[in-house]
């Protein structure tokens, strides 16, 4: 274990105490994913241009690593594949930034086929649940990621346009909401 000079907290009271004194940064944090998820959801074309920027910033950096990667493996066979990877992440990454409309397009049709495919194999898996499991659940959730998928498909490639920016906005809600709530109940001192 590494030596942090002690200042830890050690209990879970302890680690409540230290958060407190963060409520109003973390209630902050709240407001302005809140707020950021509203805007997403006013300017879905933005928003969804924004996701896709964000998306090719990350495979930038994945190709860095993977790069790192290629010069630290200890055989040629192993450095060439480290090597692709790495370059495929980075002509992703510089697609992405060039044109995310175009890129979107792409992350759309992929993102509503995962749905069509996770939908079924979610109900498939639902048959197979014995009795006594959530397996009512399991197949709602197969049949609604299947419906969504669906939807998003049959409006491709215009669907491309909007559903990402408002995936981001409704996640930045959910988010916000989430750390608005952990801030308000650190600041009442709501015991766990």
């Amino acid at each position: 274990m590494s030596n942090t000079g002690g200042t830890e907290p050690h209990t879970l009271a302890e680690g409540l105490k230290a958060l407190r004194k963060s409520a109003g940064w973390i209630i902050a944090l709240g407001i302005i994913a809140m707020l950021g998820g509203v805007i997403a959801l006013g300017s879905v074309v933005f928003a969804t241009a924004s996701a896709v920027v964000i998306v090719g910033l990350m495979m930038l950096m994945a190709a860095a690593t993977e790069l790192v990667a290629a010069f630290n493996a200890k055989d040629w066979s192993h450095r060439l594949l480290w090597l692709l990877l790495g370059l495929l992440y980075a002509a992703a990454g510089l697609i992405c930034l060039q044109n995310p409309f175009e890129a979107a397009t792409f992350l759309t049709l992929l993102l509503g086929v995962s749905l069509i495919v996770g939908g079924l194999i979610r109900v498939f898996l639902a048959t197979r649940m014995g009795a006594g499991t959530p397996w009512g659940w399991v197949a709602l959730s197969g049949v609604l990621s299947f419906l969504l998928g669906l939807m998003i498909v049959a409006k491709w490639p215009a669907s491309s346009f909007y559903v990402l920016g408002i995936l981001l906005g409704v996640d930045l809600i959910f988010v916000g909401s989430t750390w608005l709530t952990v801030g308000l109940a650190l600041r009442k001192g709501t015991k766990t």
